[in-house]
C-alpha cells in the first residue's frame, strides 16, 4: 500500500457505494495513531492538516505535510493527504509543492456571490496544480465566523443552489450542510438524512460531512446509505487523546518523560479511528 491521491480513494468509494473516512492531524502522534487504527480496521483514509493545524506549527506548512506523508507512505492501507479548511489562498498555493494531492477551500462564511467566486478561482487555480478541491456551501456550525447555528433556519443547503454552485466553480466535492456540527464533544447530532438524499440526486460530485465527530454510529451509517462518501473527523479524537494523557498523568503525577504518557494518546486514538472506521466504511 502507499500514498495515494484523495481523488483515488473518494473515486473508489463512490464505485463501492462506501464513504471514506477523513480524520484532522495535529502533531505527529496524531498521523502515527490515524494510520494504525486505519490499518487495524484494514481501511483507506484520508490524513486532513487544516489551516488551523498548520497555523499552530508556526504557520509552516510543509514540515508537518511531510511527516504525515512519511508516515502514510510506511502504512499498510492506502493513504491520501488533504489540506483542509483553507481560506488563506497563500496556503492553498503552496499545497502542491508540500504534497498535498487535494484541499478543501473554505469560502463558506463569505455571502454567496464572493463564495462563489473565490471558489471558482481556487477551482481554476487547483485544477492546474493538479489538485482535487473540495468546497462548502450552506453553513456547518461549531467554527469561529459561522454566522448561525447548524440549526438556525436558512443554515441548510440547498440543493439547487448546491448544483448551481457545483456547476458554476468547477469544484470536485462539496461539503454540505445536513445538521451537524464542528467542535462537538458529544454524538448527539440529528441529521438530515432526507435532504442528503435530495443533495445527492441534484450535485453531480461526491458530498461530503463536516463535524461528523458528534454523530452517532447510526446516523453516520444512515448519513453514508443516503449519500454522503467523504467523512470528515477530528474532534474525537482531541477528545479520545487529551482523556487518555489525563488518565495516564493522573496515575503518574512525578511523570516527565512524555513517552510514558504520549503513547497512552496515541493508542486511544488509533482505537478511535479503528472503531469509526468500520462504522463509515464497514
Amino acid at each position: 500500500m502507499s500514498l495515494v491521491s484523495t481523488r483515488e480513494l473518494v473515486t473508489k468509494a463512490v464505485a463501492d457505494g462506501r464513504a471514506v473516512p477523513a480524520f484532522n492531524v495535529i502533531t505527529l502522534e496524531y498521523a502515527e495513531a490515524i494510520t494504525a487504527g486505519a490499518e487495524a480496521a484494514g481501511v483507506p483514509v484520508i490524513l486532513q492538516i487544516s489551516e488551523n493545524a498548520v497555523r499552530f506549527h508556526g504557520g509552516r506548512v510543509e514540515p508537518i505535510a511531510r511527516a504525515a506523508a512519511e508516515v502514510a507512505r510506511v502504512c499498510g492501507v492506502d493513504i491520501a493527504l488533504h489540506l483542509d479548511h483553507v481560506t488563506d489562498v497563500r496556503l492553498l498555493h503552496a499545497a502542491a509543492e508540500a504534497g498535498f494531492s487535494s484541499a478543501m477551500f473554505d469560502a463558506g462564511a463569505q455571502p454567496y456571490a464572493e463564495n462563489l467566486a473565490a471558489t471558482r478561482a481556487a477551482t481554476r487555480w487547483a485544477h492546474g496544480a493538479g489538485l482535487w478541491l473540495e468546497a462548502e456551501l450552506g453553513y456547518v456550525g461549531g467554527k469561529s465566523g459561522a454566522p448561525a447555528s447548524a440549526h438556525a433556519t436558512g443554515v441548510r443547503t440547498d440543493p439547487q443552489e448546491a448544483a448551481r454552485y457545483v456547476a458554476d466553480t468547477g469544484v470536485d466535492a462539496l461539503a454540505v450542510a445536513v445538521g451537524s456540527s464542528h467542535a462537538m464533544t458529544e454524538r448527539s447530532a440529528s441529521l438530515d438524512h432526507e435532504l442528503i438524499g435530495r443533495l445527492r440526486g441534484a450535485v453531480p460530485v461526491p458530498l461530503v460531512l463536516h463535524g461528523s465527530s458528534g454523530v452517532g454510529d447510526d446516523e453516520l451509517r444512515r448519513a453514508v446509505g443516503a449519500g454522503i462518501v467523504k467523512v470528515n473527523i477530528g474532534t474525537a479524537l482531541g477528545v479520545a487523546f487529551t482523556r487518555a494523557l489525563r488518565e495516564a498523568l493522573a496515575a503518574a503525577p512525578d511523570a516527565t518523560d512524555p513517552r510514558r504518557y504520549l503513547d497512552s494518546g496515541r493508542d486511544a486514538i488509533a482505537e478511535t479511528v479503528r472503531q469509526l472506521c468500520a462504522v463509515v466504511s464497514g
